[in-house]
């Protein structure tokens, strides 16, 4: 399975990474050693001082797809959940002034916990779904699908372009500004409206 996590797709999120908001999805991978699952605790790496949580809407792909038409996007996925991408801000910095690669920033092993799904259908509407992360009780990030920058179904077409989809494939599919730094101790909760699908500790 892939993780496929697209970049800058909140336009909020953009201006506080001082970063152009793209006028297509970016898009770059994680491995399956970076899931974490059954709210099992993140472990503070040793390589970086600054890592960051980024609370993103995940969809789950339910079929394998290629060159996926957008108007039948809508029949790839069932499942929404939440998830946390961390990135190692440090490292991140490093590389792009290096104008290095920085998977090893966003893809090391832990850096995507995931929560609980839910039925897509039991959702009034897919285009307008409130999330959050609380950090030691804290709201801290809050996020909603009406200020995507690129919706669910265009993110699915777009990426199918280039990477066959396959069932169980996961898509982050960006966070909202308020990204911050975690530190040992600290407890997030992550919320699809009001309901806590994902809670863990950072030890």
């Amino acid at each position: 399975m892939k993780i496929i996590c697209i970049g800058r797709n909140y336009a909020e999120h953009a201006k506080e990474m001082n970063a152009a908001v793209p006028s297509e999805p970016i898009f770059f991978l994680k491995p399956d050693t970076a899931l974490i699952k059954d709210n099992q605790p993140f472990y503070y790496p040793d390589f970086s001082k600054e890592i960051h949580h980024e609370v993103e809407l995940v969809l789950k792909i339910s079929k394998p797809g290629k060159n996926i038409e957008l108007q039948f996007a809508n029949k790839y996925y069932d499942e929404i959940g939440i998830g946390i991408d961390f990135t190692a801000r440090d490292i991140q910095a490093k590389c792009k002034e290096k104008g290095l690669p920085w998977e090893k920033a966003k893809a090391f092993d832990g850096s995507a916990p995931i929560g609980k799904f839910i039925d897509k259908n039991k959702m009034s509407n897919i285009s307008n779904i409130h999330f959050h992360l609380n950090v030691n009780g804290n709201k801290i990030q809050s996020g909603n699908t009406k200020d995507l920058l690129f919706t669910f179904d265009s993110i699915i077409a777009y990426i199918s372009k280039f990477f066959t989809l396959k069932t169980g494939d996961l898509i982050f599919t960006g966070t909202p500004e308020g990204v911050g730094p975690i530190a040992i101790g600290d407890k997030l909760e992550a919320f699809i409206e009001n309901e806590k699908l994902l809670t863990f500790e950072i030890k």
